[in-house]
Parts: structure tokens; sequence; C-alpha cells
């Protein structure tokens, strides 16, 4: 019986180790899509309002910052799932 228990035990332990993986990994894409929120749009919108025209590069750079920050939250909510 010693070692059936044993065994559960360490079966107990790797799936609490793997839950506690899952959602560190999670959280660390919710923060990279965070960041990349924060640097990409926020930035190229931060040149729009010191008065810097709109050109192409800030645009592109908005909507690539907004594309990829939807991404990598995605991918951190189907790795906390």
């Amino acid at each position: 019986m010693g070692n059936w228990n044993s065994q559960q035990e360490v079966r107990k332990e790797s799936r609490e180790r793997a839950k506690n993986q899952r959602e560190i990994v999670g959280k660390y894409f919710y923060d990279l899509s965070k960041l990349t929120f924060t640097a990409l749009v926020l930035g190229g919108m931060l040149t729009f309002f010191q008065g810097y025209e709109f050109n192409a590069m800030v645009i592109g750079m908005v909507l690539f910052g907004g594309f990829l920050s939807a991404v990598l939250a995605t991918v951190g909510n189907r790795i906390l799932k």
C-alpha cells in the first residue's frame, strides 16, 4: 500500500507543477502582449500627439502592434485554458 500512495503523491505533485508552469507561461504571454501594446501602439500614438505627421511607418507600427498584442493575448489565453 505504501508504494501505491507514494506513486499517487508523485503524480499529484507532477500535475500541480505542470499547472503552475502553464500559469507562469500564460502570464508571460499576457505580459508580452501588454509590453507590445505599450511600445508599439501607444508609442506610435505618442508621436501623433507630439505633432509629428502620421506617415505610413507610424500607421504600420500601430497596426502591427495591435495585431501582435492580440495574438500574444490569445496565446496566453489558450495556455491558461
